[in-house]
């Protein structure tokens, strides 16, 4: 039912290194994840419930991910950093019609460019939202710049911040049917996951986030989901297990649906 796709790409990192390490700490720690979800009753089992592909390149990604897609398995991408984000939705929207995109993170990322790169980590969800809507969860990092363009196109009322996250029901009402979810683990306050390049304090708890992905994979049609922006470091293996825990439950989510 799901794949599991390593896209260990780091190439526009600004601060903290080391996203391109992510993918293999999720992995190895996904090994240390009890296969049963005692909230859902139900188990997400490695060879049953998803398999892991080899890691893709940027330049194969694409190509990758709609062969995935052509599978009927639902690909599930490990990053790296967010900049890979915009291919995965790129490629849902050729399959998908009326998708949108909801993004965990503690920053708005919608800059055009950012040191000089379009395609930079800080302008994935503005090169998103050159393909299809997006809604913006657990934000308390914006730039001028971005707040000035969300104002003027109407992201604005998109946009949640952390220090107030509106109902469940109000987020899922400005999605689509056809929904990607992306999310960038410094959504979570820097006490649940320090290991990430751009940390940010006040960010979301673990249960106000997954509240969000509950609601939204039983009320949508998840098509796909990432996670991004891990960036392991030594002696902290409770951010590696943490984002592993993470994937773990998103799969539980959208598999207790279509049971």
């Amino acid at each position: 039912m799901f794949t599991i796709l390593p896209v260990p790409h780091e190439a526009t990192t600004s601060y903290g290194k080391g996203t391109r390490n992510g993918p293999a700490a999720i992995l190895k720690a996904l090994k240390q994840v009890e296969e049963f979800d005692e909230e859902l009753k139900l188990e997400i089992r490695p060879g049953k419930e998803y398999t892991i592909a080899k890691p893709a390149s940027l330049a194969s990604l694409v190509a990758r991910y709609a062969s995935l897609l052509s599978s009927n398995t639902i690909p599930v991408m490990l990053g790296g950093e967010h900049s890979i984000t915009s291919a995965a939705v790129k490629t849902c929207a050729q399959k998908f019609k009326n998708l949108s995109v909801l993004q965990f993170d503690a920053h708005a990322d919608l800059r055009d460019k950012y040191q000089g790169r379009k395609d930079s980590h800080a302008c994935a969800i503005r090169r998103v939202l050159e393909i299809c809507p997006a809604v913006q969860v657990g934000i308390r990092s914006i730039s001028k710049e971005e707040y000035d363009w969300a104002e003027k196109s109407g992201q604005l009322k998109k946009m949640h911040l952390a220090r107030k996250i509106e109902p469940v029901d109000k987020i899922e009402a400005q999605l689509s049917q056809n929904v990607y979810i992306t999310i960038d683990v410094d959504v979570f306050d820097p006490s649940i996951i320090p290991s990430t390049g751009t940390p940010e304090p006040g960010g979301m708890l673990w249960y106000e986030v997954l509240d969000i992905l509950k609601g939204v994979c039983a009320t949508k049609n998840v098509v796909g989901f990432d996670v991004v922006e891990l960036s392991p470091k030594k002696g902290d293996i409770v951010s590696d297990f943490t984002a592993a825990r993470l994937v773990h439950k998103v799969m539980g989510y959208i598999s207790s649906k279509k049971q």
